[in-house]
């Protein structure tokens, strides 16, 4: 056994890590990028950092220890766009070994960025129709990831809204332009607003000083509430725009778990914990030897609903029994 492997096998069993019984790394220590359009701050001790945590615990149990045999070059955006391309050349210059991109933009920067380092990504949208890989089943080229549902579950956003607020007939739908599933996730969302007679207006906010412009004149009156689309960058403004939202009285439901730290009242969508943790087990089956080309897209398997009585107090909202039966957690 070579030394720096053994060490490796040490460290795992000092930190009392399960470490994967299959063939061990090599002696050489893995380079992992990390790639998203979030903040820093939001991934090491804010609304995402379980999401970061999911993906590197994950990584740990398969055998791959932060700073024995695996070197993690994490990448963050700030919430602008504009940056992810020159990042991931960053990246691509590092040599890393696998490039891990967290959203559809900062996807799409890595497949620009590379067509020989292996990405695999997360995304809550269809990654044919961003224009990801063309198939999920054989995905080809050099990328491969975790899909969720994300604006095929608008449909039963307004539906639990509605459910909450049963005079709901107005929508404000928010959405950041710069990210490729903003026009799907619209589409949906007055699809299925046509059918519960529900007007929607969009709010195109690239940053948080266009959200508070726009909400700064809406008031909660009973039959309007809000939908926060799924975004790396309205993630990273969570607490401003949920105190807008308290401070408008405006109920709102989101899709990311990572607003629960900011208050969020309501959330419905794919478990993003689950995702990271199947990205990293994609990351670990490419280090090994798998071709990326040939690893399936995996969809999202498990959905969550949360409901919070605390910021529903605040509003002057009874959240329903109904609701309260079917959520997975209630937040008192």
């Amino acid at each position: 056994m070579q030394r720096r492997a053994f060490v490796g096998g040490i460290a795992a069993i000092a930190l009392g890590v399960p470490v994967d019984t299959r063939a061990q790394p090599s002696a050489k220590p893995a380079r992992v990028g990390f790639l998203t359009a979030g903040s820093r701050s939001s991934y090491e001790s804010g609304e995402r950092r379980a999401h970061r945590d999911a993906f590197t615990n994950r990584l740990r149990q398969l055998g791959w220890i932060e700073r024995a045999n695996l070197l993690l070059e994490s990448r963050y955006a700030d919430g602008r766009y504009d940056r992810l391309p020159a990042l991931a050349s960053e990246l691509v210059a590092a040599r890393v070994d696998v490039l891990f991109a967290n959203a559809a933009p900062a996807a799409l920067a890595a497949k620009q960025a590379t067509t020989s380092i292996p990405v695999v990504f997360e995304t809550l949208g269809d990654p044919v129709a961003a224009g990801l890989v063309s198939t999920l089943a054989r995905p080809g080229g050099n990328l491969t990831g975790i899909s969720g549902l994300g604006p095929d579950l608008s449909g039963k956003r307004l539906e639990l809204l509605k459910e909450l607020i049963p005079g709901l007939r107005r929508v404000i739908l928010v959405v950041n332009p710069g990210n490729v599933m903003s026009r799907p996730t619209v589409h949906e969302t007055e699809k299925a607003a046509s059918i519960f007679d529900i007007r929607v207006e969009v709010v195109v906010a690239a940053r948080i000083e266009e959200i508070e412009r726009a909400m700064s004149n809406v008031r909660g009156d009973g039959s309007t509430a809000v939908i926060v689309a799924a975004d790396p960058m309205l993630l990273s403004h969570a607490r401003r725009i949920q105190a807008i939202l308290l401070k408008q009285r405006l109920p709102a439901t989101h899709a990311e778990t990572g607003w629960l730290q900011a208050g969020a009242l309501m959330l419905f969508g794919s478990s993003l914990l689950d995702h990271f943790r199947q990205a990293a087990t994609l990351v670990d089956k490419i280090l090994r030897g798998a071709r990326v080309g040939d690893l399936p897209v995996e969809q999202s398997t498990k959905f969550e609903l949360i409901v919070n009585r605390k910021t529903a107090k605040a509003l002057g909202l009874t959240i329903p029994p109904s609701l309260l039966l079917r959520a997975n957690q209630v937040i008192e």
